[in-house]
């Protein structure tokens, strides 16, 4: 019984950790913008702390931060996001976006890893009964009967495919949604609203701000 629990234990704390977690669309359209900055009549509004669970895990592992900008050109002329104009820290020093590609790479679930469940297949519990007391030459005895149940042909698999397929499918509208909203070499037309997501090598919540040439 003390095994069992053990094994029901681990188990517990496993599934709640390593779990595979669903990808909560961003939307940038939709956000309550709360940072801004204007230089020269271009806005950029901006928000980080997009992304949950396993995703956000992610960002802190890798050092990659998914920030959602919206860009608003009251200027004069049209301009080419990454020519015209381009993303800086508030104190003027260039910031290094990365392809959004690379950042899906980089910040993606690994469906792969959750096969590693299948190691429970061989998981067996052992269930004893007694059987009803009998007695022998003045003495009592009792009969003992052990019942195998292989609940890890259940566990395993059924861990290993439930897990890959959230994954899989969290990691396709990630995938979907970061190219949909690159922003990269975009033409703001004057008087025009853009929308992008981005990636940066940065510190949570540093203030941005655009350079326009």
């Amino acid at each position: 019984m003390r095994i069992y629990k053990i094994i029901v234990l681990f188990l517990a704390i496993s599934i709640l950790t390593n779990c595979a977690s669903a990808y909560k669309m961003i939307k940038p359209k939709s956000i309550n913008y709360v940072s801004t900055n204007e230089t020269e009549r271009v806005k950029i509004e901006y928000k980080y702390d997009l992304l949950h669970k396993k995703y956000a895990k992610k960002e802190l592992k890798k050092g990659v931060t998914l920030v959602a900008i919206k860009i608003t050109n009251n200027s004069d002329r049209d301009l080419k996001y990454g020519s015209d104009i381009k993303l800086t820290y508030e104190n003027g020093a260039d910031i290094n976006v990365m392809e959004n590609e690379k950042v899906f790479k980089t910040l993606k679930q690994r469906p792969v890893s959750f096969l590693l469940y299948l190691l429970l297949t061989p998981l067996n519990i052992n269930r004893t009964e007694l059987s009803d007391p009998h007695e022998i030459y003045e003495d009592w005895f009792y009969e003992s009967r052990s019942t195998f149940i292989p609940i890890g042909l259940v566990l395993g698999p059924g861990l290993a495919l439930g897990n890959l397929i959230v994954a899989s499918s969290a990691n396709k509208k990630f995938k979907t949604e970061i190219l949909e909203y690159n922003i990269c070499e975009t033409i703001i037309k004057k008087g025009e609203t853009k929308y992008g997501l981005i990636g940066i090598k940065t510190d949570p919540f540093n203030s941005l701000k655009l350079k326009v040439k």
